[in-house]
This record gives C-alpha cells, structure tokens and sequence, in this order.
C-alpha cells in the first residue's frame, strides 16, 4: 500500500535539519577510518587479526559505557549540549594521537579511539532522535535515512583519502597516522564553536500514562526491546564486514590493500551511501517496515553467496550487500522508537549502546580467520546477525499490516 507523499522536515526545523546532518558525515568519517586502521597496524606493528580488532573493540566500547550517561545528560541539559560535549570529545580524542604517535604506542592510539567513541555516543544520542522528530511521524524512518546518508559520504571519504595516505608506498610509516586526526580533531573543535553559537528548539513530550495512572515502562514496549536487539545485531554484521574488508580482498589475491581501500570506498561505501538515498526516497512511498524487511532479505543473500566462495562473485555479492544494509541502522532506530513519547531520549541512550557489536563481531569474525586461516569461514558471523535483523523485520512487517 503507498503512502501518502509528506513533506520530509517541517519548515520551522530546516536549519537545525541541515546543522545536524553535517554532524552524520563527521562521524561517518570516523568510523570508516577504523576500517583502513586495522590493516595498517597489523603490518605497521605486526599483530594479529584478532589483536588489530581491538582498534574496534576500544572505539565501540565508548559507545557502552557512555550511552547511559549521555542519555541522562541529555535529558537535563538537552539536544544542543549533547551535541557541542560530543563535539569537544571527539576533538580532543582525535588530537590525542599526537602523543600516541610520539610513543608509537598502540595502547595510546587505543585511549584516544576511546575518547572519541565516548564523543561520538553524545552526538549520536541526541542527533539521531531529535532528527526523527523534525517532522511528520509517518517520515521518520526517511528523514533519519536521509540524514545518515551524509554519514555514508563520510565513510567514502575516509577510506579514500586515509587509505591513499597510509597505504601511499611500499613500506608504511608508522608516523604518518596522526595526521589525519589532527586535521578531523581542529576541523570537529570550529563545528563546536558553531554549535555553541545555534539555538536548538527541544522537543517537549508528554509523559505515557496507563489506565491506572502509572507511568509506562520502557521495558514493557517489547517491539522496542527486539529493535534494541535487532539494531545490536545490525551492528555486528556492519562494523566486523568493514573491519576485515581489506583483508578478505587481499587473502583472495585479488589486489593490494591499497586498492582494496578504494574497493572499500567506491564500491561499498559508496554503494551504501546511495543506497540510504535511495532508500530515504523509496520510503515516502512504502511503509519503512517493508523496505527494511526486502533489504534484510537481501543481507541473508548476499552474504551466503561470501560463504559459498564463489570467486569473484563472491566480492560483487559482498558490494551488493552494503547497499542492502545501508537504510538497516536508521530505520530500525526510527522503528524502535515509534511511540516511545516521553521515553524517547532514554530509550535512544539504550540504542546507542548497540554500537558494542563492534567489540563482539571483529573479535569473533578475527577469531574464526585466525583458527582457520581463511576469511571466508569468518562470514558466518555477519550471517547470523543479518539473520536476527530478517526475524525483526518480519514481526515489523506483520504488525504494520494489522
């Protein structure tokens, strides 16, 4: 059934909209930096997979330990102040690679990841609901959709030109890592200078009453508990993919990692960029929950084609897969909080705490390449995720249809 076509954000919220979607790139950025990271220390330092994939784990267990906190901070002090601490974290965390490339120390490159994952788990916190409500509900999940594809040009930027940078020659230099931190760290302290200066309208909402005068629970809202799980599982099929792109690429012979950064960029970054356009404007049509329902279906797909190792069938598969999976994260963030009201900032405190799939999968996707010496082995583990994401969109699509 199509939908009505609704004006994606209201007028009187356009200038916090376009405000807010520059931070998605600013984060997409640092994400998709990891991605070239972890190879580069597995041959700058000579360390395992498994050890590289705590270059994930560090970064993503900010967004664990700091989601609750950012979500009551939010709750007191509001969106903007969410968004300018955040802002100020991820900045000082960015310049914190000056010493750890003083010391050459991993361990040292490791707390700055960490500073920056808390960083990011403010904006997040606070961007990625207040995005959902600068608008008509039924546009939600599109608005949001829209928003993060900023934060899929973000993730082809930085394999493009951090990958170009470290992988220019033969022999890596292990000192060139902070400079492109530095540079993301000045650039992310001036869009906090903006910020402090830009007034953001919050978003009032009344607090849920049942028939007897108590106030609801969260927890009693059991399609936002699958949404949390299934937003979790999202996270650890994505964020062990990108961890170990470049290696799969490169065990495969089928080019260096410099190239395969490229791969990476062009190819499923910037498939996953357009895919989260195309899905943004695909579903001011049809129901998101649908949408979400045919893109996990294709997840399954793609990936099982990686696990039959098919040649290089198996790579156009994997590409394919990031643009299946790109509209997954905001539209099942924009779902789970559908009707949330006044729980909404707590329960987006909740769903930032998902991003801990990216301690889970890289470990566990590193763990089985390193016990049996193959990448593609290690594809089960996306597998299964993608597979709980397809069981979530299947109850979301039959409850939408009721």
């Amino acid at each position: 059934m199509k939908k009505q076509r609704t004006a994606l954000v209201d007028r009187q919220y356009r200038l916090p909209f376009v405000l807010l979607t520059s931070l998605f790139f600013l984060w997409g950025f640092a994400h998709a930096i990891l991605d070239v990271l972890n190879k580069h220390f597995q041959e700058m330092l000579d360390i395992s997979k498994t050890h590289s994939a705590f270059i994930q784990v560090t970064m993503y267990m900010g967004y664990f330990v700091m989601a609750i906190p950012a979500g009551l901070f939010i709750n007191r002090f509001g969106y903007r102040s969410g968004v300018v601490f955040g802002l100020l974290l991820y900045g000082i965390g960015a310049l914190l690679f000056i010493p750890g490339q003083y010391f050459v120390s991993f361990n040292a490159f490791l707390f700055a990841l960490f500073v920056i994952g808390c960083g990011l788990t403010f904006l997040e916190t606070a961007a990625n609901p207040y995005v959902t409500e600068l608008g008509a509900k039924e546009t939600a999940a599109s608005r949001l959709n829209f928003a993060q594809s900023f934060n899929g040009l973000g993730c082809i930027c930085a394999p493009l030109l951090v990958g170009l940078f470290l992988f220019s020659d033969n022999k890596e230099h292990p000192n060139s890592v902070a400079f492109p931190y530095v540079c993301m760290g000045i650039l992310v302290l001036l869009v906090a200078c903006v910020f402090l200066r830009v007034r953001l309208p919050e978003i009032v909402h009344q607090t849920e009453i049942d028939d007897q005068g108590k106030r609801v629970s969260l927890w009693s809202h059991r399609l936002f508990v699958f949404g949390l799980i299934a937003l979790f599982a999202y996270e650890v099929a994505e964020i062990s993919i990108n961890s170990f792109f470049i290696n799969y690429v490169v065990e495969q012979n089928w080019m260096n990692a410099r190239y395969a950064s490229l791969i990476l960029s062009f190819g499923g970054l910037g498939l996953f960029m357009l895919g989260r356009f195309l899905g943004s404007w695909i579903m001011r049509r049809i129901r998101a929950e649908k949408m979400l329902f045919w893109c996990a279906t294709g997840t399954v797909l793609t990936t099982t084609v990686v696990l039959l190792d098919m040649g290089i069938v198996s790579l156009i598969a994997l590409l394919l897969g990031y643009a299946f999976e790109a509209i997954m994260f905001p539209t099942i963030f924009a779902l789970a909080l559908k009707g949330l009201g006044s729980h909404t900032k707590r329960a987006s405190s909740f769903l930032m705490m998902s991003p801990v799939g990216g301690v889970v999968g890289p470990l566990l996707m590193g763990f089985v390449a390193d016990h049996t010496a193959s990448m593609v082995w290690a594809f089960a583990v996306p597998w299964v995720a993608y597979a709980v994401v397809w069981l979530y969109a299947r109850k979301m699509l039959s409850v939408a249809k009721r």
